[in-house]
C-alpha cells in the first residue's frame, strides 16, 4: 500500500541542510574519489539524501519533499554578495577575458541547442522537445524549463514538456555537478594548467580558503555591516524588479540584486569615502559561503530522482551527447582560447557548471577546485557575471530563433 507524501517543514529543512552539508564533509574526506575530483560537499551529501528518499519511493510508493522557501532566499545573498564584490575597475582590467567568455557562451548555446534540435528531429520529436534538452533545461535550468514548459506542450507538440523539462534539468544539475571537478583537475594535471605559485592573490572574491584565513578578522559587527547592505541591496532589486516587471522586462530576481550589489558598490564608497564598506571582506565571504553552501545542499536534497525515470528514452540519448559535448567544448575549444592556463581551468569547471546545471553549481565547482589548488578570483568574478545576467537575457532571443 501506497504511503501518502511526507513534506518536511521549512525550518527543520533548513537545519537537515546544515546536517547534509557536514555528512558531505565527512564523505570527502573518507572516499578518496570524491576529495580527489573536486567533488563540492553539498553535492556529496545532497545526493545521497535524494538517493536515500528514491529508496524510500520504491519501497513505499510514498514521496518526501522539503520546503524550499529558505533555499531561494540564500540564492539571493548569494548573488548579491557576488554583486558587492564586484568593480568597475576589475572589470575592465579583465575585459577582454570576460568578452571572450560571453562570446563562448554564446556560441556554445546556439551549439546546444543546435545538438538538441538535431538530434529530436533525428529521432522523430518536434523541435520544441530537442530545446529542451538544449538552452531550455540545461543552461536555463528548472526556471526556464517550467517557464516555457506550457508553450512548448500547447503550441508545438511536445507533450509532457513541463515535467520533461524539469527532469532534465535535474539530471543536468546532476550532471554538471559531477562533470566540473574532474575537468578541471584534468585540465590542470594533464594539461599543464598549473597555478603560478608567484602570483598571490590577497583576497578571493568569493568564498575563504580552506584552513588559510584567520577567523579572528569576521567579527560580529562585520557580520552584521555585511547583513544590512546585503538586504538594502535586496530591498532595491525586489523594487527595481517590479519597475522592469511593469515595462515588460521580466528578469529574474537574483539577477536584478545582482545588479544592485554592483552599483551600491561602485557608488556608495566613492560618495561616503569614510564609510565601512563590506566588500570583500572576510565577513561577507562568509555568509557568502554560507549562502551557497545551504542552496546547494537543499538543492541536491531536494531532488525527486523518480521524476527522472518518466525521461523518454530520446531525451535520455539528448542527455548523453550534451554532456559530452561540453566536456570537449571545454577542453578543446574554451581552454585554449581563455589561455590555457590556471585560470582558465577554473573557468572550465565553472562552465561545466552553468552549461549543464545552473550558476550556483558553477560557483561551487570552481569554489571547490579553488580551496585545493589556490585562489582564481578573475574566473569567479566574470564567469557569475556572464552565466547569471548575460545568459539570462540572451537565452530566450536564441530559444526563439530556432522555434522561428
Amino acid at each position: 500500500m501506497a504511503q501518502g507524501p511526507v513534506t518536511i517543514g521549512e525550518f527543520a529543512s533548513f537545519n537537515i541542510a546544515i546536517i547534509v552539508y557536514f555528512l558531505g564533509v565527512r564523505l570527502n574526506r573518507t572516499i578518496p574519489f570524491l576529495n580527489a575530483y573536486n567533488i563540492p560537499e553539498p553535492v556529496s551529501g545532497g545526493l545521497l539524501v535524494a538517493v536515500c528518499a528514491l529508496c524510500y519511493y520504491l519501497i513505499t510508493g510514498g514521496e518526501i519533499a522539503f520546503s524550499l522557501q529558505t533555499r531561494d532566499f540564500l540564492l539571493l545573498y548569494f548573488f548579491t554578495a557576488i554583486g558587492l564584490n564586484a568593480r568597475f575597475g576589475d572589470l575592465a582590467r579583465g575585459g577582454i577575458p570576460l568578452l571572450k567568455l560571453l562570446l563562448l557562451t554564446l556560441c556554445y548555446m546556439v551549439l546546444q541547442n543546435g545538438i538538441g534540435v538535431g538530434l529530436a528531429l533525428t529521432m522523430g520529436q518536434p523541435t520544441g522537445f530537442g530545446l529542451i534538452g538544449g538552452t531550455i533545461a540545461l543552461v536555463g535550468g528548472h526556471g526556464t524549463a517550467i517557464a516555457w514548459g506550457p508553450t512548448l506542450a500547447d503550441s508545438y507538440g511536445v507533450t509532457g514538456a513541463v515535467e520533461i523539462g524539469a527532469a532534465t534539468a535535474t539530471l543536468g544539475l546532476i550532471a554538471a555537478s559531477l562533470l566540473g571537478g574532474p575537468v578541471a583537475d584534468y585540465l590542470i594535471n594533464r594539461r599543464g594548467a598549473k597555478p603560478d605559485p608567484s602570483v598571490h592573490e590577497e583576497i578571493p572574491i568569493i568564498g575563504l580558503e580552506r584552513d588559510t584565513e584567520p577567523t579572528a578578522e569576521v567579527t560580529h559587527t562585520g557580520l552584521m555591516r555585511s547583513l544590512l547592505v546585503l538586504n538594502i541591496a535586496i530591498a532595491l532589486g525586489v523594487a527595481f524588479q517590479e519597475i522592469l516587471s511593469n515595462t515588460g522586462l521580466d528578469l529574474p530576481l537574483f539577477v536584478v540584486c545582482l545588479f544592485c550589489g554592483i552599483v551600491l558598490s561602485n557608488t556608495v564608497p566613492f560618495a561616503f569615502p569614510n564609510m565601512k564598506w563590506p566588500a570583500r571582506s572576510k565577513s561577507l565571504a562568509v555568509i557568502s559561503d554560507l549562502a551557497l553552501g545551504i542552496f546547494l545542499t537543499m538543492s541536491l536534497m531536494g531532488l525527486q530522482l523518480w521524476v527522472v525515470a518518466e525521461l523518454a528514452a530520446p531525451m535520455m540519448v539528448i542527455l548523453a551527447v550534451q554532456v559530452a559535448c561540453a566536456a570537449l567544448f571545454i577542453v578543446f575549444v574554451l581552454f585554449p582560447v581563455m589561455g590555457r592556463d590556471y585560470i582558465a581551468a577554473v573557468l572550465g569547471a565553472g562552465f561545466a557548471g552553468f552549461a549543464l546545471g545552473a550558476t550556483p553549481t558553477a560557483i561551487a565547482n570552481m569554489s571547490a577546485v579553488t580551496k585545493q589548488y589556490g585562489a582564481a578570483a578573475q574566473a569567479l568574478l566574470i564567469l557569475p557575471l556572464v552565466s547569471a545576467f548575460f545568459v539570462d537575457l540572451s537565452n530566450a532571443a536564441i530559444i526563439w530563433l530556432f522555434l522561428g
